[in-house]
């Protein structure tokens, strides 16, 4: 091999090295984006979900159980003129101060009404990798759910899971479209 093929090769590998540097993220998923109502950020180890293999892979051991998606789980009856959707910034899991209202209203509804549970989906757009956005995903549904249990709302009562790419609210590939499906959906049972 002469001088100008290994000086190619070289080229090449620090090319596709500089390539995969900038697909990665800084969004630190190990961590769940919650504000106080003072604005001062809340962190504490979040329990994640067992792995299909039973394997835990959280920093806390919890029991999790399946969540029941039926078509017509969302329609059970939870606070009136509340929204449902929290939306999320690009590459975020972080709650905009926006929703904190709803977040409350909803924190109010579920402690007066013990018995009622709440499904999280947090939800990702099409932009990164399956696996990425099911992580996402789950710390968005994860930060929801941290953030309705600072409020008084018990464990048991609600249920973070996640969907990612795969449940668009907009299947449109476009900004007004990926900036509708980052988001976290709000679901009675």
């Amino acid at each position: 091999m002469n001088f100008r093929q290994r000086a190619t090769l070289i080229l090449i590998a620090i090319g596709a090295a500089f390539m995969m540097a900038a697909c990665g993220s800084s969004v630190k998923l190990d961590e769940v984006g919650v504000r106080d109502a003072a604005g001062t950020p809340v962190t504490a180890p979040v329990a994640v979900p067992s792995t299909p293999q039973g394997t835990q892979t959280g920093v806390a051991e919890r029991n999790v159980q399946a969540v029941n998606v039926a078509p017509n789980a969302g329609d059970a009856a939870g606070p009136n003129g509340v929204a449902r959707v929290i939306l999320f910034d690009y590459d975020s899991f972080v709650i905009k101060p926006e929703y904190q209202s709803a977040i409350d209203a909803h924190a109010r509804f579920l402690s007066a009404n013990k018995t009622r549970k709440m499904a999280i989906e947090g939800h990702t757009d099409e932009t990164g990798g399956r696996e990425y956005n099911l992580a996402l995903g789950q710390k968005r549904a994860e930060a929801v759910r941290k953030a309705l249990g600072l409020l008084g709302v018990a464990d048991a009562q609600i249920e973070a899971v996640s969907f990612g790419e795969e449940k668009p609210a907009d299947a449109a590939s476009n900004e007004q479209a990926y900036a509708k499906n980052r988001r976290a959906e709000l679901n009675y049972k």
